[in-house]
């Protein structure tokens, strides 16, 4: 497979195109925002700068990488993919209009993947008439550097669309993990809670959110603290997914902390508004 079409253009969308296109991959990548594509072209060259600084990549490919990414508001490019790739905002009516749209315009045999953290994959491959070529492809962030991709099968997902699922992931030099669809997959069932629960030690007055993410990096030896991973994450985004997990499962455990729900609302959602668990506007 050499041509794919990724639909979504902001952090994870414009990681992934980074990296399907510097391993040779023709990619569109497809916005309804014609802003949102032209910020995805800066950060992936400023991204590719970075790696020729380091010498992890030489300027002629930095140069290759980008001229194989065009960018569209349609879904043009879909009609020639082998693998579409998904990686809007994690709103599930959202994902299924985007599927249905997908599923008539990517060929027959093409492969639909989405990037979703925690929707149902099995709820999404509904929405196609297709639901066999349908699996959960989820990257981490940020997905230049991080090496999972955990890939999820739905409930209907043909044994052949995981085996070439798992290649292709392969192929971009990540490591894919196969489980299977359940709410927030294993990555987001696991990392929640704890974030879940590093908000509300800071909510009721346990220690701050600097003395939380200390103990987390020093005693556990995270690289990250779970409330800095948070930030780095986006506040709304773990908000949604623990919604889905706490309605989902039913079990109250999962039931999102009111600070969280509170900084979400005041729009301090972390290092993309400037501010969430910690300041990050200097």
């Amino acid at each position: 497979m050499s041509r794919v079409a990724v639909i979504g253009a902001g952090t994870m969308g414009n990681g992934i195109a980074h990296v399907f296109a510097q391993h040779g991959w023709d990619t569109a990548l497809v916005d309804v925002s014609r802003d949102a594509l032209e910020r995805a072209r800066t950060t992936i060259a400023a991204n590719l700068d970075r790696q020729v600084k380091k010498g992890a990549l030489a300027a002629a490919d930095k140069d290759a990488t980008l001229g194989r990414i065009a960018v569209d508001t349609k879904l043009d490019g879909a009609a020639h993919a082998e693998l579409v790739v998904e990686a809007a905002t994690e709103n599930p009516e959202l994902k299924f209009r985007i599927f249905r749209d997908v599923d008539a315009a990517a060929p027959a045999g093409a492969i639909l993947a989405t990037n979703t953290s925690s929707i149902s994959i099995t709820a999404i491959a509904a929405h196609t008439k297709n639901p066999g070529r349908v699996i959960g492809m989820h990257f981490m962030n940020p997905v230049p550097v991080m090496p999972l991709v955990e890939v999820i099968r739905g409930l209907e997902t043909s044994d052949d669309t995981a085996r070439r699922t798992v290649a292709v992931a392969t192929a971009l030099g990540k490591t894919p993990v196969e489980v299977n669809d359940a709410p927030g997959f294993v990555s987001n069932r696991v990392l929640l809670p704890m974030i879940n629960e590093a908000a509300f030690c800071v909510m009721e007055g346990v220690a701050t959110p600097e003395a939380v993410d200390a103990v987390m990096k020093l005693g556990m030896n995270h690289p990250l603290g779970p409330l800095a991973l948070a930030d780095l994450i986006g506040l709304d985004v773990c908000l949604a997914i623990l919604e889905v997990l706490h309605r989902d499962l039913g079990d109250d455990k999962y039931r999102p902390c009111p600070l969280l729900r509170k900084l979400v609302a005041a729009g301090r959602l972390g290092r993309k508004s400037g501010r969430g668990f910690h300041v990050y506007r200097d």
